[in-house]
């Protein structure tokens, strides 16, 4: 029996909730496969979603980018902590090697980190990047901040050199360093139940429009919900992890998630049970809108590259507006929200079944 590692980068929740999509994809087609997960994202995420055995071994593969919450970030101590990680990369790869040949791991995918690749190398195995960005191609858009470590960037792109190819998805930047990029469908988290069971089972009403406030695992502390202008025409609908304790103003909903994903449900199942989702644009929420045809309203989330292109792509694939942060913040939303949800439908629907086809491939390529 073979197996397949995952390095998934900590960074968010973005990267593990796609990865998972594709280990759920390619335990059943390939049950045998012995499944491995290295990364730092949070383990009740696996433990929520993952439906096939996997090994979950926890690590930190990269350092991401430090977020002081989901829309500010500090771009010092970003390329601080990721000089000082990777300047040992090449001692990391040797013990990373060590432990794919422990497992008989025969194939590494990265979601991106560069060590992935390097490690793979010594090893003397396979690896693929999977993602729709690479570390370097964020990293180098940190000026004056890289300065401090201007070898970083190159480096990152020698470890990703290493790669046998890159499956890039949709919105991407990056790859310059990858000599083998094949393009790649979304991979993205689709419901499993109807929209109108979903909404019985959460006390959401069926004859009103409803507003999801999704900010990732970082989250957003400062919004006045008090100050909110548009509870006399919308539902608003605030997730938490089953400690929050403030009160909250009528026309305002409550929704823990553990009680979510006891009752059966994933979150996905509710992104598509309401009417437009507000968020900062990242990869993982606007691939979800764009599976399950939800709008989406956003801000801006600080300098992070990814940023330009998701904007600049999301158009294409689904309705989107935009709300400034000071708008946002002073509770001004009932505009942003009724021009997002008035806006045509998206001139392209495109493929989302990119889970199925990346573990079809991680089958053919061993």
């Amino acid at each position: 029996m073979s197996a397949v590692c995952f390095y998934i980068s900590g960074h968010g929740l973005g990267h593990a909730s796609r990865q998972i999509e594709i280990i759920n994809a390619l335990g059943a087609i390939s049950p045998s496969t012995h499944l491995l997960i290295r990364t730092s994202a949070p383990r009740w995420l696996f433990d929520r979603t993952l439906r096939v055995p996997a090994e979950l071994v926890a690590g930190d593969c990269d350092t991401g980018v430090v977020q002081r919450d989901s829309l500010h970030l500090d771009a010092d101590e970003t390329i601080r902590r990721a000089a000082e990680f990777h300047q040992s990369v090449r001692d990391r790869a040797l013990l990373e090697a060590a432990f794919l040949r422990q497992h008989g791991v025969r194939l590494v995918i990265a979601d991106a980190p560069p060590l992935a690749c390097a490690a793979a190398s010594v090893a003397g195995v396979k690896s693929v990047v999977v993602s729709n960005f690479t570390w370097d191609w964020i990293y180098q858009a940190y000026r004056p901040e890289i300065e401090q470590a201007s070898w970083l960037p190159g480096a990152l792109r020698e470890a990703y050199q290493l790669a046998t190819a890159a499956w890039r998805l949709p919105m991407h930047g990056g790859f310059e360093s990858i000599a083998r990029v094949i393009d790649v469908p979304f991979v993205a988290r689709h419901a499993r139940h109807r929209r109108a069971d979903v909404r019985e089972m959460c006390r959401l009403p069926h004859d009103r429009r409803v507003a999801l406030v999704s900010f990732g695992g970082y989250g957003v502390n400062d919004i006045d919900l008090a100050r909110l202008d548009c509870l006399d025409h919308y539902l608003v609908v605030l997730t938490h992890d089953g400690t929050f304790e403030s009160r909250v103003p009528r026309g305002v909903a409550l929704l823990a998630e553990p009680d979510l994903y006891e009752a059966g449900l994933r979150y996905e199942d509710l992104v598509a049970a309401v009417d437009v989702v507000m968020t900062k644009p990242g990869y993982g929420i606007v691939s979800e809108c764009v599976a399950n045809g939800t709008a989406l309203l956003y801000t801006s989330r600080g300098r992070f590259e990814e940023y330009e292109v998701l904007v600049r792509e999301m158009p294409r694939y689904l309705r989107c507006g935009f709300i400034d942060q000071q708008d946002l913040f002073a509770g001004r939303w009932v505009s942003g929200l009724d021009r997002v949800l008035s806006a045509p439908a998206p001139p392209e629907r495109p493929p989302t079944d990119g889970a199925d086809v990346i573990a079809a491939m991680i089958v053919n390529l061993r």
